[in-house]
């Protein structure tokens, strides 16, 4: 078994992967850190190409206990979530073993919540059966966006107004567990996201300027994309990625803000290479609202 650098004691990880780049990308960060890795697919979300680094394990939601019990025999040490999930899982796709049976009530608790009730009840269930569920940027710390301008371009003043009506709309929906994003286009919010998620919001802000509702010339407004205040740091971190860069340019906005050091950039190089030749901005900022550490304790920068 690999060794991890920094004298730690070796220890195996698997990656429960949903869809989206960033899986790969963490399961690449964490081999080059020395991590025996294993890669776990949820059925009809993660990426056939996770099969790149080896066999991955394959899992539908109602095969909890049997994937539990895969890792146990694997002897997993630590857990790492990541990836997007396209279809919340209800009551009829998490019938399945036995296993996932005997933890239905606590699973059924957790449906019943917003997004930040459910994760905490994954994370229980992966900690009752012994496991240590960390977090994706523990593993691959070069996809946190850094700080101030992480390309070309950078805000002007009216993009700076923008940024920071946008990213306190964000964090107004972060309290009320709704959603990470939020669109303000020259002093005024237009946009914020809900169940639908950032493409969603980003394709109802492209409809808006289309039937006239909003109107601007040239590039101007900005998308944030933030922590939810008191969010787990395990799990659903935000991110974007060149996707998210091609629709805001669509849209005709001026950059992308984000949380520094607390949201992940998927495709890192290729989203900064194409805000750059877009003419958007990427930045950065620092200070962000109180969050629950992986301890269970309140971390404050």
């Amino acid at each position: 078994m690999a060794h991890e650098t920094g004298g730690h004691a070796a220890r195996r990880t698997a990656v429960i992967c949903g869809n989206g780049v960033l899986p790969g990308e963490v399961i690449a960060a964490a081999r080059k850190a020395g991590r025996d890795a294993v890669a776990v697919g949820i059925k009809g979300e993660a990426d056939p190409a996770i099969e790149d680094f080896g066999p991955a394990l394959w899992f539908d939601w109602g095969e909890i206990g049997k994937m539990l019990a895969a890792l146990k025999r694997a002897e997993v040490s630590d857990v790492v979530l990541i990836g997007g999930v396209t279809n919340r899982p209800d009551f009829r796709s998490i019938l399945g073993d036995l296993g996932t049976m005997r933890r239905l009530p606590r699973i059924l608790g957790g449906l019943r919540k917003g997004d930040d009730g459910l994760l905490k009840i994954v994370i229980d269930l992966f900690e009752a059966d012994g496991f240590h569920v960390i977090g994706a940027h523990e593993l691959a710390p070069a996809l946190l966006a850094s700080n101030g301008p992480f390309g070309r371009h950078a805000p002007d003043k009216d993009a700076m107004r923008d940024l920071a009506l946008a990213r306190e709309a964000a964090r107004t929906l972060g309290r009320l567990d709704i959603g990470q994003a939020a669109v303000a286009v020259n002093g005024r919010v237009i946009a914020t996201e809900a169940a639908e998620g950032t493409d969603g919001m980003l394709r109802r802000c492209l409809e808006l300027k289309e039937i006239g509702r909003v109107r601007w010339k040239g590039r101007a407004g900005v998308l944030a994309k933030c922590l939810k205040p008191g969010q787990e740091l395990r799990v659903d971190l935000p991110s974007i990625g060149p996707k998210t860069v091609e629709m805001a340019a669509e849209i005709g906005l001026a950059g992308i803000a984000v949380d520094t050091g607390h949201v992940l950039v998927a495709s890192r190089a290729e989203t900064i290479a194409l805000a750059d030749r877009l003419g958007l901005f990427l930045y950065g900022l620092a200070d962000v609202p109180n969050h629950t550490d992986q301890s269970g304790g309140a971390e404050h920068e």
